[in-house]
């Protein structure tokens, strides 16, 4: 019998979405069921994640297929992984992650050699910054793209324009 999403399972992270113009890397925490079950970042119909990218690219991101989200974001420098690459955990949110392995984050970015800034995705990603201190590159804390960050789209995105600097220079 097959394991429902919602029960407390090991749950994995996915391989990162960068290149060798890897500008601003964005690191989520782990991606949730609705991620899982697409093989896909920010699959929730309701995370924001590509609707916030749309407004700093002014482009529309949400309705196009996937392969062509990721290439809209690579295009623009723009990279994509997550601090914990597995954990426990029931249904998709982080203060439910027990058990946890975090990603080498200092490896990826030592691969990254035009890399500016990296993103933190809510505040679980952020807790990962400590583990950074010393890099050249800047760091910031985003507030979370998720539905269960429940800030208004707006407010979201007044801080997210944080990025314009890295990624239109």
């Amino acid at each position: 019998m097959d394991t429902p999403l919602s029960a407390v399972e090991q749950k994995r992270c996915f391989p990162p979405v960068v290149d060798a113009n890897t500008r601003v890397l964005i690191l989520g925490s782990l991606p949730g069921d609705a991620s899982l079950a697409a093989s896909q970042y920010y699959a929730h119909p309701r995370n924001q994640f590509w609707r916030l990218f749309g407004a700093l690219l002014g482009r529309e991101l949400h309705a196009l297929p996937y392969p062509d989200k990721l290439s809209a974001l690579q295009g623009a420098g723009i990279g994509l992984w997550d601090v914990v690459a597995e954990a426990s955990r029931k249904g998709s949110l982080d203060a439910d992650l027990r058990d946890v392995r975090r990603n080498d984050l200092s490896r990826l970015l030592d691969s990254l050699p035009g890399l500016r800034a990296v993103a933190f995705n809510g505040a679980t990603a952020a807790k990962a910054a400590p583990q950074l201190a010393g890099r050249k590159e800047a760091w910031l804390a985003l507030p979370s793209s998720s539905p269960a960050h429940t800030l208004a789209f707006e407010a979201k995105l007044a801080v997210w324009r944080q990025l314009d600097r890295y990624l239109h220079s």
